[in-house]
């Protein structure tokens, strides 16, 4: 009896606890229900085609133009002159200057060095002696043939008719050349006294000095090198696509209208530049490279005479001077060359292919390319009238289709 009663009651509350669970289940999947049937009765919105934008760009417009060309170059400062200066004569060295020294300057007839001169004073003093008796044996001869002269007209015949002999024209001849002899043997002698005496041959800069004081020195030993600083050049490459953009002379020519060269450096932070010219163009072509050469000449490097370098942000009085050996950078002007249109080089689409832009629609062209340099590339194609530069880069271009215009949108 009490078996069943206890097997009763715990039936009882097994469907109870799956009342519990079974309820909230059934009230969420009434509620799905109610909810797709009420999706399924609401009006659906009208579908509208998708919208699609034509690009937007930047344009410009094309100018024809006088274009003055300039080509980039670059270099080392090297001296216009140079002079290996060679003993000429023998002898110790018995006095350098105080400035003969690498670097040191000096001025055109200023003294470098003496070689000992005792020789060759002893020999100018030999050679006036050796003249001063030619010179004595010119006027005995002289005297002997007058006094010949007058023994022949004593005879009453005409001196035409007397024999060179008898007039001694022979020896008056001789006793001349003797005497011119001797006078060059004197000027050779004065001149190899002077050789003692090393002076600069211009306002120079001593390069490398190869003997000091006491040192012996033969004929031809190399003494010291020096270089002038009155004028610099700067030998330029240019690249041979570049040379008919230049105004160069030709080979049996002088330039008259040299062009204008900048020339710039750097020290530290600071760039400088010179005023330079166009003096010279090479004759030949490097065989290796294809480049040409052309050569710019500097006025004053040093900034002995005056002071022409210009920086902006030192007054010309404190700019460094511009030292053989620099490397510097060069723009020359070249030709000046009319109906130009220039091309920013970013709105080049591959090789040679522009974008235009008119009324709303995109046109391609290609255009034939005269030259391009870092910036820009240049052409003398025709560009239709009203035509645009897009300078805008477009992922896929396509002839004909819609763009708007930045300028016409107010974007």
């Amino acid at each position: 009896m009490n078996t069943a009663t206890n097997t009763a009651q715990v039936k009882t509350r097994r469907m109870v606890q799956l009342r519990y669970v079974l309820l909230p289940i059934a009230i969420i999947f009434l509620a799905l229900v109610v909810v797709s049937i009420l999706g399924a009765l609401a009006p659906k919105p009208a579908k509208k085609p998708p919208e699609i934008k034509a690009p937007l760009v930047e344009v410009m417009k094309l100018v024809r133009e006088d274009v003055t060309f300039t080509i980039a170059s670059q270099g080392n400062i090297v001296p216009r002159t140079q002079t290996i200066l060679i003993s000429e004569v023998s002898g110790a060295v018995t006095y350098i200057s105080e400035k003969f020294n690498v670097g040191g300057f000096f001025k055109k007839g200023e003294v470098l060095l003496n070689i000992d001169d005792i020789t060759y004073r002893v020999a100018v003093l030999q050679a006036q002696a050796r003249l001063d008796a030619a010179q004595a044996g010119l006027i005995e001869e002289q005297a002997r043939a007058a006094q010949k002269e007058d023994e022949w007209l004593l005879t009453g015949r005409a001196l035409a008719e007397a024999p060179i002999l008898a007039l001694r024209i022979p020896q008056l001849q001789q006793a001349k050349a003797d005497v011119k002899a001797a006078q060059a043997n004197l000027q050779e002698a004065e001149i190899k006294l002077k050789r003692t005496i090393i002076i600069a041959p211009y306002d120079a800069i001593l390069k490398s000095k190869s003997v000091d004081i006491g040192q012996y020195v033969s004929m031809g030993s190399v003494l010291a090198s020096t270089f002038a600083v009155d004028f610099a050049e700067v030998r330029l490459p240019i690249k041979q696509k570049d040379v008919l953009f230049l105004n160069l002379p030709k080979v049996n020519q002088s330039q008259n209208t040299q062009s204008p060269v900048n020339i710039s450096y750097q020290l530290g932070n600071e760039i400088f530049s010179i005023a330079s010219k166009l003096v010279r163009y090479e004759g030949e072509v490097d065989s290796a490279s294809r480049v040409h050469y052309v050569v710019a000449q500097i006025d004053d490097p040093y900034q002995i005479k005056s002071n022409q370098i210009n920086s902006n942000q030192r007054s010309t009085n404190n700019a460094p001077a511009l030292r053989v050996g620099m490397y510097v950078n060069a723009k020359i002007s070249g030709k000046v060359l009319t109906d130009i249109v220039a091309i920013p080089r970013g709105a080049v689409y591959g090789a040679k292919t522009i974008r235009l832009a008119n009324e709303g629609h995109l046109f391609l062209q290609e255009i034939s390319i005269l030259r391009s340099d870092a910036n820009y590339v240049y052409t003398r194609d025709v560009i239709a009238q009203g035509m645009r530069l897009i300078l805008t880069k477009l992922e896929s271009s396509v002839d004909g289709m819609t763009l708007r215009i930045a300028a016409e949108q107010g974007e």
